[in-house]
């Protein structure tokens, strides 16, 4: 039955039609393009050539695109990933496999530019495995029982400050900081100049109306920004007490001076009783910020970020290891891209990846490799979940020592 729907990169003509069925696979009010101006495809970052739709007797019933991205990884390099985003399938083309079909032409075009690694960001958990993609990032939720804290009395180190900055100075100050934040966090990916226009509300969309939000900066004595706080507050009284919620957008910052700084401004707001924190690394710093950490509260801890090997040697040789040592990993890829018998020798400053014939020391699937590559997951894990084969005994607990990170990776946003 599929065989009668059209898959192919959609023409400008297409983009109204394509934008229609992406809000309807993501049960949105069907706003059309025509009325709502200010979604463009180049405000949106889309490319026609890097998006694909499905198309029964014209109309578009399933989407999918990419975007060219950069994704650290530990050590602080930065390698090519092709991010997909915008996956949706109508109702009622459901189970024709559409999306199998993008994804194939999607990852077969990506292997051809060169991309390391394609990644995405799954709205649901059971769809992505069958494509090689693993659980690479995950996030958590905190609300905080301000009353409950226990701050106590902080002082910013001598010379620093926190200002209250409008949306205009967010523009100018913030492109530079996230570019030091994501080169010490693995897992976070570049921020385009039309993401901070849409961040500041300097391009404002029909279907999302703007709520202007509060930005405040911490800078150090030399006057360097080094952190950034958005957030957003209701205004609730009762019996007149106020019940005020602050709510983080987000928040970012380059040193442990500026992380705390700004997460105790934001607890000590005048009037707010309750921080909810938005999605954090899981590792976070806030809760034992606070004098009883049991005053934050997890909300939500999920998988986030998802990751699919496409070149095995470039990934692994790109990123940093804990230690020094030998690894022989064998990447079993029914696509192909990542399949190989590989022997990893690892050092701090990176990796040197060399097709072998050698005994394997693990077996693995391709998404495993994926959930494993930022260092987040644990190969001994998956091993007593088997879902890695350990061939030597101990090589499991050696991957770990070598692939693991101090700090767990994170992926600030979406995509």
């Amino acid at each position: 039955m599929s065989g009668t729907i059209e898959v192919r990169y959609i023409e400008e003509s297409d983009y109204g039609d394509w934008v229609l069925a992406t809000r309807r696979g993501f049960l949105r009010p069907p706003v059309r393009e025509d009325q709502d101006t200010s979604v463009t495809p180049s405000v949106m970052g889309i490319e026609p050539a890097r998006t694909q739709g499905a198309f029964d007797g014209g109309r578009c019933v399933a989407t999918f695109r990419t975007l060219p991205r950069e994704l650290t990884v530990p050590g602080g390099a930065m390698i090519s990933a092709d991010a997909v985003s915008s996956v949706t399938v109508t109702a009622t083309h459901r189970r024709r496999g559409l999306l199998s079909r993008m994804m194939a032409r999607g990852l077969a075009a990506a292997k051809e530019r060169g991309d390391a690694v394609s990644i995405l960001v799954a709205a649901e958990y059971p769809i992505y495995g069958r494509f090689g993609f693993g659980p690479a990032t995950w996030v958590t939720d905190w609300t905080v029982e301000i009353p409950r804290a226990r701050l106590g009395r902080h002082e910013l180190p001598d010379g620093a400050r926190i200002d209250l900055v409008d949306g205009a100075e967010v523009r100018k100050v913030g492109p530079e900081l996230h570019e030091r934040v994501r080169r010490l966090t693995p897992g976070a990916i570049n921020r385009t100049e039309n993401f901070w226009k849409l961040y500041t509300g300097e391009v404002e969309l029909f279907s999302h109306p703007w709520t202007e939000p509060h930005h405040a900066v911490y800078r150090d004595a030399t006057g360097r920004v080094d952190g950034l706080l958005t957030y957003a507050i209701d205004d609730v009284w009762d019996g007149k007490m106020p019940q005020d919620t602050l709510t983080v957008r987000s928040m970012t910052a380059t040193t442990p001076e500026a992380e705390r700084a700004l997460w105790r401004y934001a607890l000590s707001v005048d009037w707010v009783v309750k921080l909810a924190s938005g999605s954090r690394p899981p590792d976070d710093l806030l809760p034992l910020l606070l004098g009883d950490p049991r005053a934050a509260r997890v909300t939500s801890h999920a998988d986030f970020m998802w990751l699919r090997v496409l070149d095995a040697v470039t990934a692994l040789e790109a990123r940093g290891y804990a230690g020094t040592g030998e690894l022989v990993l064998q990447v079993e890829d029914a696509d192909g891209y990542a399949d190989g018998r590989w022997r990893l020798t690892a050092s701090p400053e990176g990796g040197q990846v060399r097709a072998t014939g050698a005994e394997p020391d693990l077996v693995l699937d391709v998404r495993e490799l994926g959930a494993l590559y930022l260092g987040d997951e644990s190969a001994v894990r998956l091993a007593a979940l088997g879902r890695v084969e350990e061939r030597r005994p101990g090589a499991a607990a050696r991957a770990d020592a070598l692939l693991r990170t101090p700090r767990r990776p994170w992926c600030p946003e979406t995509f």
